[in-house]
C-alpha cells in the first residue's frame, strides 16, 4: 500500500465561496487543514488559488483545479464530455495527492464518485459520498436516458454507494430510495444544503409580495407558473411577482415581465443579493416536479426558510418538500394545478403578511458553519 501524503481530499466541481455550497466546502476544508493536510480537486474558470489568497482564505489547502468550460446552461453533450474529462483529472490528482480520506459529492454525478471509489479500493483509502441529488434518475426526468445506459449508470453508482464508508443525502425519501436501489448497508446521514445567514426583516416592513429566486429550469414547473400568474393577473389579481435567476425558461419569465407591470425579472444575481431579495418579500415560490423529490431537494429551500418569508410550495402533498414545509410550519402547500394555483394567489391577498420564523436550533442546522462542521465530523476520522 502506498504511503499517504494527504489526510483529506475534497472533490467537487465547484469550490467558490460565492455560493452557499462552495462556501460550506471551503469552511470544511479550512477546518480540516487546521489539523491535517488537505487538497481540493475542482474546476475553475480563473486562477482559484490566487482568488483564495487575495481573499485571505483557504490557508493550508492545496488546490488542484483544472479549467471549467461549461455552465448549467451548456448543452448536455458538452456537460457529459466535461464530466468525463474531470473524472480523469480527479483520478490523476488523487494518485498524486495520495489522500487517506476523500469527500466526494454528486457534482458532477456518477462518474466522478465512481472514480473516487476505484481509487479508494485500489489504494486502501476511505471515502464519504454526498448525494445532493440522485443520478441517473434526476437527469432522466429532464432528458430521457437510453435504457441500457440508464441501467449501467445505476450499476456504477450502486457500486460507489455500497463501498462508501458513509453516505450523506438530503431527505428521508432520498435515503429510502438509495437503500432500495443499491442495497447498501452503509450508514446514511441526512444533512440540509446550507444557506448564507440572513437577518429576517419583520413582516410588517416587507414591501413586496411574491419572489422566485433560483434556477428557472425544467423541474421548477415554470410553464405552469407563467400561465397561472397570467390568468391571475387577467382576473384582477393585485399581488406583484419578482423573479431572479437563469435557466432554460428564463426567456418565458422575461416575456411575462415584459407583458405585465406586476411582474419583474431581474436576471441572474449573486447568492448574497438573492438572500436579501427574498428578505424583502412576504412569500417565496418553491415549485418542484413531484417525481424529482425522490431524487433531489430544492437548493433554495434553506435560504427561503432562513429569510422568514412564507414558503409557497407548488407540489403534491405526498412529497418530501410538502412535508418539510408543513413540519417546520413555514408556509403553505399548493397542488401543481392551474386552477388551484390561481386560487392560492387570491387567498394570499387575503392572508396578508404572516410570521414564519423558526427556532434558533432549526435555523442553525440550515447555516453554512453547521454544514461544514458536520462534513468535518463525517469525513475526517478522530485520529486526524
Amino acid at each position: 500500500m502506498t504511503r499517504k501524503k494527504t489526510d483529506l481530499a475534497i472533490v467537487n466541481r465547484s469550490f467558490r465561496p460565492g455560493s452557499p455550497i462552495g462556501e460550506g466546502l471551503l469552511q470544511f476544508g479550512e477546518l480540516a487543514a487546521a489539523g491535517g493536510t488537505v487538497c481540493v480537486i475542482t474546476q475553475a474558470e480563473g486562477d482559484l488559488k490566487q482568488e483564495l489568497a487575495d481573499a485571505g482564505r483557504g490557508q493550508g489547502i492545496e488546490v488542484r483545479a483544472c479549467k471549467a468550460y461549461t455552465t448549467s446552461a451548456s448543452g448536455v453533450i458538452k456537460r457529459i464530455a466535461e464530466a468525463v474529462f474531470f473524472m480523469f483529472w480527479t483520478f490523476l490528482s488523487l494518485v498524486r495527492a495520495k489522500p487517506a480520506n476523500v469527500y466526494v459529492s454528486t457534482n458532477p454525478p456518477v462518474v466522478v464518485p465512481f472514480i473516487v471509489a476505484v481509487y479508494c479500493r485500489l489504494f486502501g483509502a476511505r471515502y464519504v459520498y454526498h448525494l445532493q441529488d440522485i443520478h441517473p434518475e434526476a437527469a432522466n426526468i429532464v432528458v430521457p436516458v437510453n435504457g441500457l445506459l440508464f441501467k449501467l449508470l445505476q450499476a456504477v453508482d450502486n457500486f460507489t454507494l455500497r463501498h462508501a464508508d458513509a453516505i450523506i443525502t438530503l431527505s428521508e425519501d432520498m435515503k429510502a430510495y438509495i437503500q432500495e436501489r443499491s442495497g447498501t448497508e452503509r450508514p446514511i446521514h441526512l444533512l440540509d444544503n446550507p444557506s448564507f445567514e440572513v437577518t429576517p426583516v419583520p413582516m410588517e416592513q416587507r414591501t413586496k409580495d411574491i419572489v422566485f429566486c433560483g434556477n428557472a429550469g425544467r423541474l421548477q414547473r415554470i410553464p405552469l407558473l407563467m400561465t397561472a400568474i397570467r390568468d391571475y393577473l387577467q382576473q384582477g389579481g393585485k399581488l406583484r411577482f419578482t423573479f431572479a435567476g437563469g435557466g432554460v425558461h428564463a426567456p418565458d419569465v422575461e416575456a411575462l415581465a415584459n407583458a405585465y407591470e406586476q411582474v419583474d425579472y431581474l436576471g441572474f444575481i449573486p447568492a448574497t443579493e438573492a438572500a436579501e431579495l427574498v428578505n424583502q418579500h412576504r412569500w417565496a415560490l418553491l415549485p418542484i416536479d413531484d417525481e424529482v423529490t425522490k431524487y433531489a431537494f430544492p437548493s433554495k429551500s434553506s435560504g427561503y426558510a432562513l429569510s422568514g418569508a412564507g414558503v409557497l410550495a407548488v407540489c403534491g402533498e405526498d412529497t418530501s418538500v410538502a412535508r418539510w414545509v408543513e413540519q417546520l410550519e413555514i408556509g403553505v402547500v399548493c397542488p401543481a394545478d392551474h386552477g388551484a394555483l390561481v386560487r392560492c394567489f387570491f387567498s394570499l391577498e387575503e392572508r396578508g403578511g404572516e410570521s414564519f420564523l423558526m427556532g434558533a436550533k432549526t435555523r442553525e442546522k440550515l447555516q453554512i458553519p453547521y454544514f461544514a462542521e458536520q462534513l468535518f465530523q463525517l469525513a475526517v476520522p478522530d485520529s486526524i
